[in-house]
């Protein structure tokens, strides 16, 4: 298949705002790709790499050459081509992989080499998200769609689900089951502002009491325990295997009384007095290599199992899964959790959880599935929320059904010691149609020059940010950036002189208690 098949494909779906015209072209795409090379079209397609990452950035597209003239790259010739890229390293390895990118991106016509920026800075957002990939997999085989889904679940990739699919249809899709050792894609949780409008979202029957548990600030965890041969293995929600990063975690999860199983949960970084580290700590722990006994260890709280002792779980409901985790883990191996209809004592265990350090609550019906890799409306987050009022510096054009609107807002704290603002990071979330429309108009009016994906503006307007907390990263000026920002109102009210600096934005950064200095 041609590269071009593709481009042409992202381009018709992002044009489109229809849902069942997206499956359609996705699907035809996927008919024409066919079993061997479906897994690398619908990555492409949903803005993935095989590979994952390749060291490409956004310095590596500053000496684009001048694309083809007609198509001739194929699918495969692409792929072996960031394979390529991917395995560079060492001295000079920078130079390597941007001379390998320019080779490859002289033989892209022009509407190839686009796709291929975008894909590769993370980029085409196009509308192509799982549920309407599985869609278009079902309709491109021909099979029911909730076997698809029930495939991806099992498989945890939509690759080698669409290679069956198109291969063998539904008995090619059932071959799918839980196997200890191979994850699965996480269960999700929707969002509530408030216990009380959580509860509201599960709408118990009367009497039925919902299950309330902390929501840590850590590392998703999917951990498997075989005995025979002895193993444990550990996830991330993102499927990478951390195994050997975290022998504390392993040696302690050998000792479960189990034969195989597959359990859910967090792990954590805590102080001394039990409280929650930074989710820096956390997450530098688990980003390291290789241990040693100087590391930062890791606690284990695990609050679902999905498969026990030669039984799947996943369609049981979530009292009989607690109840079997209740069996196998001890407590002090647990999430803490109550089980009430009362949302004041609800909002009791809320507050303890906040005064421990940790991110909130979650709420769950009693008797949910475990639906993987979706956010079930059964499992709900309450978290407490931080704003600042921020300074827009550029927007980004939308894709799909926001095409032809200013989407993707950069956002900037004042620095009173320059009379500048610094960049603290980028949000498309929490826009309506309307808040769309409007910011349209009002940075266009602002803009100072453009290019083809953003449109720079005067720092004039700013705009209320809600976020999760702060974080170091080395891709902004400051050294840090907001984690989760979300639009919530625009603030006309304010000038920009009145937008939080980033002073506060550090001050933040030192109350949350991140390790070391405050990048500057």
């Amino acid at each position: 298949m041609l590269l071009s098949e593709i481009a042409r494909t992202s381009r018709a779906v992002a044009g489109t705002s229809a849902r069942k015209a997206k499956i359609g072209f996705l699907a035809e795409c996927l008919r024409d790709a066919g079993p061997g090379e479906a897994p690398i079209v619908v990555a492409y397609l949903s803005g993935e790499l095989p590979q994952r990452q390749i060291g490409v950035g956004y310095a590596s597209f500053r000496d684009i050459p001048p694309p083809a003239a007609e198509p001739s790259l194929t699918v495969a010739e692409v792929d072996a081509a960031f394979s390529e890229i991917g395995a560079v390293s060492g001295k000079g390895s920078v130079a390597r992989r941007r001379a390998l990118l320019s080779a490859l991106m002289a033989r892209a016509t022009h509407a190839e080499q686009d796709f291929l920026i975008r894909l590769l800075s993370g980029e085409l957002r196009q509308g192509a998200l799982d549920g309407v990939m599985a869609e278009a997999i079902a309709s491109a085989a021909g099979v029911p769609s909730a076997e698809v889904r029930r495939a991806v679940m099992l498989r945890g990739s939509l690759g080698p689900v669409a290679s069956a699919a198109l291969a063998d249809g539904v008995d090619g899709l059932r071959r799918f089951t839980l196997q200890v050792g191979r994850p699965i894609k996480p269960m999700l949780a929707a969002s509530a502002p408030s216990i009380e409008d959580a509860y509201a979202k599960l709408d118990l029957p009367p009497g039925m009491g919902a299950a309330i548990e902390w929501k840590l600030d850590g590392i998703r965890a999917q951990i498997h325990v075989r005995s025979d041969p002895a193993e444990v293995r550990v996830f991330t929600r993102t499927l990478d295997d951390i195994t050997s990063r975290l022998p504390e975690v392993v040696e302690e999860l050998r000792t479960l009384p189990v034969r195989d199983a597959v359990f859910d949960g967090e792990l954590i970084a805590l102080r001394p007095d039990g409280s929650a580290q930074p989710f820096q700590v956390t997450a530098a722990r688990t980003a390291t290599r290789a241990a040693s006994p100087s590391q930062v260890p890791l606690s284990i709280f695990l609050f679902d199992v999905l498969h026990l002792d030669g039984a799947d779980l996943l369609d049981r409901p979530g009292t009989e899964r607690h109840a079997a985790l209740a069996r196998v883990v001890p407590e002090r191996l647990r999430m803490p959790r109550v089980v009430t209809g009362d949302p004041a004592r609800a909002r009791a265990f809320f507050d303890d959880a906040i005064a421990r350090g940790h991110e909130g609550v979650m709420i769950k019906s009693p008797d949910t599935p475990y639906t993987a890799g979706r956010r079930g409306a059964g499992w709900i987050k309450v978290k407490p929320r931080h704003t600042l009022d921020l300074v827009v510096l550029a927007a980004e054009w939308g894709h799909g059904r926001r095409q032809g609107l200013l989407s993707n807002l950069h956002l900037g704290a004042r620095d009173p010691a320059t009379g500048g603002f610094v960049m603290l990071g980028k949000t498309f979330k929490g826009l309506t149609d309307e808040l769309l429309a409007w910011q349209t108009e009002k940075l266009r009016a602002l803009a100072v020059r453009e290019d083809d994906w953003t449109v720079h503006v005067r720092p004039e307007l700013v705009v209320e940010i809600a976020f999760d907390g702060v974080q170091r990263s080395p891709r902004y000026p400051a050294g840090i950036a907001l984690r989760f920002a979300r639009v919530l109102r625009y603030r006309e009210d304010k000038t920009a002189q009145e937008a939080d600096t980033i002073g506060t934005v550090l001050s933040l950064w030192k109350e949350e208690g991140s390790p070391g200095e405050p990048p500057g």
